[in-house]
């Protein structure tokens, strides 16, 4: 299974780019061996247009072009749902077993996501009720899905 992480904006050189790419690169090492293909990470730049609703279906029509056929698709919203790490895990572990071919991860702008797109999520997550930068939530959802990919493997990485 391939997981894609989507995202509107873009990481500058700093702390934020160097832990994101730190947990793709932890993912890379233990992924492999569970069977899954490939973690990437495609960056889209933030619609310029002036009005949100224009702005929102801008971002909305570059990340369905990304979005390969037959992919499960799981928001990053605000309003989605907080789980933990091991029924993160246990998402990410069915759909392995269940032959999924692309697992798609998508992180809205400032204005979030297009309606359409929340609409067609398998699943809608959040990390708490609090808003949080685009930049934090990329770091975070890399380092979760390492993080779940340890719990998969047994390894001690996460701790009860």
């Amino acid at each position: 299974m391939h997981l894609l992480v989507i995202s509107i904006g873009k990481l500058k050189q700093g702390p934020e780019r160097e832990l994101a790419e730190r947990y793709r690169e932890r993912f890379d090492d233990i992924g492999r061996k569970l069977g899954f293909r490939s973690l990437s990470v495609h960056e889209i730049p933030e619609s310029r247009a002036r009005d949100t609703a224009t702005r929102m279906a801008e971002e909305g029509t570059a990340i369905a072009a990304l979005i390969p056929d037959k992919s499960t698709l799981v928001t990053m919203d605000e309003r989605g749902a907080s789980i933990d790490s091991a029924s993160f895990a246990r998402h990410l572990g069915k759909a392995r077993d269940e032959s999924v071919s692309h697992y798609v991860f998508v992180i809205g702008g400032a204005d979030g996501l297009s309606p359409e797109l929340r609409r067609k999520a398998k699943l809608s997550m959040a990390f708490g009720s609090a808003t949080w930068p685009h930049q934090m939530v990329r770091v975070m959802l890399l380092e979760q899905i390492y993080r779940a990919a340890t719990i998969l493997a047994g390894h001690p990485y996460h701790r009860v």
